[in-house]
């Protein structure tokens, strides 16, 4: 392909990709209006974030075989219009419960562009090629927390917080123009893909049943939800306790934001010297380190603002290189079931967010410790899951080595 049309794919795959991020993080400077108009509290308000999570987990195990049996353009533009109705339904509620429950099907609908995208960067690139596009999607997923909280924090404060969805709506309506007219078709529909119960479970379990997959998907999906608890704590720790307000949250959130751009961009010079194996296992440890320091420094009282912003920024630095990676290596033994793969993987990416984001709200105890508590520990676990896996891979390879040698010798 010329150089214009990789340039369009990626900005129509990473806008796909970005759609339930921007979604995230677009009303996050809002929870305070949106608790005071509803009548409710943050608390209650975090939970339709909870719910998004959970819409955009069930989605995708969904939208996988889907993907796979009828290609890959009309799941998309079902899913999409989908999410522009859910973003009108937001706009026009006057209660959290309704906020909740349309924010769940707002993720049903828009995580199919997850979904799509990373099964599209395997139709359309060859395998060697495709962490360096994963990181470039993930560079313009990594745009969105720079402009979405600045958006949606000025909204908030000179319109209203309803516009938000109904602005969400409208990008959504130009990214299915943009699959229309500009983004290949992709892999074809496959017939031979059943949508039956019994085969779709199947298909799911031949995935799963893939070592590298299991322990890359595992480990990766762990550590990429860290984020998920700074975005479900970030705003009541800066804006209630920091007392900074929505436009200057908007501004903290685009500048943490950079971190994940900056190793983006890093990744692609790594990837020159070092396989993604060991990126994301050297990343994992030093996020797992700066973790510790996160929970020691916020209970012990020794961060004031700008420096909690520091250290966030040092560990935020590792999603940029873990990421893409991960995705990488969980979709790279798959060709036939590869929307199954992207499905299931990204399903356990946002229910782990979705749990992660969950327990932050429980934990809820007016500090920072819960928010920064759950980004170590995803660091943690999926640094433990990394070496535990490959650990047990290494041991079943050996072991059938030696009964095909015993073998061989009787």
């Amino acid at each position: 392909m010329s150089r214009k049309q990789y340039f369009f794919i990626i900005l129509i795959l990473g806008s796909l990709a970005t759609v339930s991020p921007f979604s995230i993080d677009m009303y996050l400077p809002g929870f305070p209006r949106i608790a005071m108009e509803l009548g409710t509290t943050i608390n209650r308000v975090q939970l339709s974030l909870t719910s998004y999570l959970v819409g955009i987990c069930i989605g995708q195990v969904l939208y996988g075989p889907l993907l796979d049996r009828f290609g890959r353009k009309k799941p998309l533009y079902a899913g999409l219009a989908l999410y522009v109705v859910a973003s009108f339904g937001c706009a026009l509620t006057s209660s959290v419960d309704a906020l909740i429950v349309m924010r769940f099907f707002q993720a049903m609908g828009g995580c199919v562009g997850l979904v799509a995208s990373q099964a599209l960067v395997s139709d359309l690139f060859p395998s060697d090629k495709r962490a360096e596009v994963f990181s470039l999607i993930t560079l313009v997923i990594a745009v969105s927390p720079m402009i979405a909280p600045t958006v949606g924090g000025y909204v908030t404060a000179s319109i209203s917080w309803q516009w938000i969805f109904i602005i969400l709506a409208g990008i959504v309506s130009l990214i299915i123009a943009a699959i229309y007219f500009f983004l290949p078709t992709g892999r074809e529909a496959d017939n031979s893909v059943s949508l039956r119960p019994k085969a779709v479970m199947n298909g799911f379990a031949t995935v799963i049943r893939q070592p590298q997959f299991l322990i890359y998907t595992l480990a990766g999906g762990l550590a990429t939800a860290a984020p998920f608890a700074y975005i479900a704590g970030s705003s009541d720790v800066f804006m209630n306790i920091y007392k900074v307000t929505e436009q200057q949250y908007g501004w903290i959130f685009a500048f943490l934001a950079v971190a994940m751009i900056g190793s983006t961009q890093l990744n692609h010079i790594l990837l020159k010297k070092f396989k993604s194996e060991q990126i994301i296992k050297v990343t994992l440890f030093y996020q797992s380190i700066v973790g510790v320091l996160l929970i020691a420094g916020v209970y012990n009282n020794w961060f004031g603002l700008y420096s909690l912003i520091g250290m966030m920024f040092i560990f935020l630095t590792g999603q940029g290189l873990t990421g893409p990676n991960g995705s990488a290596l969980s979709l790279a033994p798959f060709r036939k079931h590869t929307g199954s793969a992207s499905a299931l993987m990204g399903s356990w990416r946002m229910g782990a967010g979705a749990i992660i984001s969950a327990i932050v709200s429980v934990l809820h105890n007016n500090t920072a410790l819960p928010m920064v508590g759950m980004m170590a520990a995803c660091s943690l676990g999926g640094l433990v899951i990394l070496h535990a896996g490959n650990a047990v891979v290494k041991h079943q390879a050996s072991r059938r080595e030696v009964e095909d040698e015993v073998s061989v010798l009787l």
